[in-house]
């Protein structure tokens, strides 16, 4: 790990109309690490990827990337200095075939040869993706969906790659096969920050987590703690 942070957020609070949903928060993620925000529905766990990506103008506090403030930075800015998410819900173009929507993911990028490897990657890391390649997105599984939107935003090669709930909706096996690809994109050295429903999974699958309750930081630390910690047993983990 090297000393600055590759991500750090300090003080961010977001509110929607008079609401406050992010009530000034603090965490950073080192390159190369796998962290994980837990929290039930509502807590703020997607608020917090939106403000990050620039989806959504915080009301307070900073968010430093790459070592530069990126705090009111646009998306498109944000995916060219090597952010990229893959929001829940998927959003894959449900008209456009399956190697369309991979070489959307590439939009900011103009090195040919080098897209057409990473999309070989993308289908090495997915073959059902390969098989479907002429098929449009929007008639596939949703657990294919959620393989592709991966895979897309693995296009823009990333520095740090944001999940939100890559799991939901999905049947056991297909959670089970997208987590050991987040798993092996991490062992390429991909940064992750992973926002996930199920906190068992999330917690095996990182190097740290954070607890985000009603808009506030309540608990930190490895994820190997938390997953013995009794308080986060007791409320994330179903004990």
């Amino acid at each position: 790990m090297t000393n600055a942070p590759l991500l750090r957020v300090a003080g961010l609070a977001v509110a929607y109309g008079g609401i406050r949903a992010i009530k000034g928060i603090d965490f950073e993620i080192y390159a190369g690490e796998t962290v994980t925000l837990i929290g039930a529905n509502g807590a703020g766990k997607t608020t917090t990827l939106r403000a990050i990506t620039g989806l959504v103008p915080p009301a307070a506090g900073s968010i430093r990337f790459n070592g530069h403030d990126s705090t009111s930075a646009t998306s498109f800015s944000l995916v060219q200095q090597g952010l990229a998410m893959v929001p829940e819900g998927r959003g894959v173009f449900p008209q456009l075939t399956v190697s369309e929507n991979i070489a959307m993911g590439a939009y900011v990028r103009n090195d040919k040869a080098a897209i057409a490897n990473d999309v070989e990657r993308v289908f090495s890391l997915f073959p059902r993706l390969r098989e479907r390649s002429q098929q449009s997105a929007g008639t596939l599984s949703g657990g294919e969906q959620q393989m592709l939107a991966i895979g897309r935003a693995l296009m823009s090669r990333p520095k740090l790659l944001l999940l939100d709930e890559p799991s939901m909706g999905l049947a056991p096996v297909i959670v089970q096969k997208v987590f050991e690809v987040i798993e092996s994109i991490a062992r390429e050295g991909v940064t992750i920050l992973l926002v996930e429903q199920n906190a068992n999974l999330a917690l095996r699958a990182s190097d740290r987590a954070y607890v985000l309750e009603s808009g506030l930081i309540t608990i930190a630390g490895k994820s190997v703690d938390l997953l013995a910690d009794p308080k986060v047993r007791a409320a994330y983990l179903g004990e």
